[in-house]
């Protein structure tokens, strides 16, 4: 009897051992990988080093700063536009005389230049951000916070909610951006609603695809087990738990969305799809009006308004770049 109970005692001990060393091979090889943000599941004195060390490194990456001054300056021309020009979007510019210079080039009496009907296309160029930029933000927010949901939903419930979403927002994806954006302008209007609705729409199957990417990695982390194990609902789990931990990405992909809006915007501007009226200013609006004065070398009427998209999109995407680089180191 003694001799059987100690068999069974070092059988016991022995399978345990071997378990053990299981338990550590798994944990090398197939456990899940860490978590890429360390700041979170670092102590709090070594959490706030390693995010004072990233906001250090976006201020000093000079993408960022560039960016943000670019970005900066036209927001500055959409809040106030009068503090840049004395001229208004629609104002005739007249010399000292009285007289109009209608198609006149660059020049000192105006920077940019005058179109057909004298406007000087600096003023019209200044004034022309405020559409933009009071479109194409708030656009991007619907699409990353509609989108944000739902791939949280898709990443962390899967199964045939998945599945349902997926082929919708594959459905979704087949289109090409601009003529389902045309097909909904016309059908409902083109109030600043409308556009607004309809760019987040377009905008929310990338975003949601991208963050279901994300919380599916998130799923499979220890934290989320333990929240499951203490029984917590998938709700507070999706909210609590994973939401504050890709917050970085969240981040990203609305500076992106930003400047794909933008640029929506300005493209449903040239296609005429616009809200406000023909003689207000308005980047896409001013370029397809005057782009065909070009053959006539008369190029400044539309080229500067493309400069400007181009250098808020650049801006954007500058930003975004040092925010991701940022959020990874």
């Amino acid at each position: 009897m003694t001799s059987g109970t100690g068999d069974e005692g070092e059988f016991a001990l022995t399978r345990r051992a071997a378990l053990e060393s299981n338990s550590d091979v798994l944990q090398g090889a197939d456990a899940p990988a860490a978590r890429p943000d360390a700041a979170e599941d670092a102590p709090p004195d070594e959490r706030k080093q390693i995010r004072r060390e990233r906001r250090r490194l976006l201020l000093t990456s000079p993408g960022f700063v560039i960016g943000s001054l670019i970005v900066a300056f036209w927001i500055l021309c959409a809040i106030a536009p009068g503090l840049l020009t004395e001229w208004g979007p629609t104002e005739v510019v007249r010399l000292a005389d009285g007289s109009t210079i209608p198609r006149t080039g660059p020049s000192a009496d105006a920077w940019f230049g005058t179109d057909a009907i004298g406007n000087d296309v600096y003023a019209r160029v200044i004034y022309g951000a405020r559409p933009v930029l009071i479109l194409a933000p708030i656009a991007a927010m619907l699409s990353v916070i509609a989108g944000t949901f739902l791939g949280l939903v898709m990443g962390y419930l899967r199964g045939w909610v998945d599945e349902v979403l997926s082929r919708i927002i594959e459905a979704f994806l087949s289109i090409p951006v601009i003529l389902l954006a045309l097909m909904v302008l016309v059908i409902f209007g083109r109030s600043r609603v409308v556009i607004i609705v309809t760019i987040a729409v377009l905008f929310t199957p990338v975003v949601a695809r991208t963050v279901r990417s994300t919380v599916m990695a998130e799923a499979q982390l220890d934290y989320v087990t333990s929240a499951k194990l203490r029984g917590e609902s998938s709700l507070y789990v999706m909210a609590r738990e994973i939401l504050p931990n890709i917050t970085s990405v969240i981040v990203v992909e609305f500076t992106v969305r930003v400047g794909y809006a933008i640029f929506t915007v300005a493209t449903l501007a040239f296609l005429g799809l616009t809200a406000d009226n023909a003689t207000s200013a308005d980047w896409g609006r001013d370029v397809a009006s005057n782009y065909s004065l070009i053959q006539a070398d008369q190029w400044w009427p539309s080229v500067f308004p493309a400069l400007a998209i181009a250098s808020l999109v650049i801006a954007v995407n500058l930003i975004a770049d040092s925010l991701d680089r940022a959020s990874k180191a």
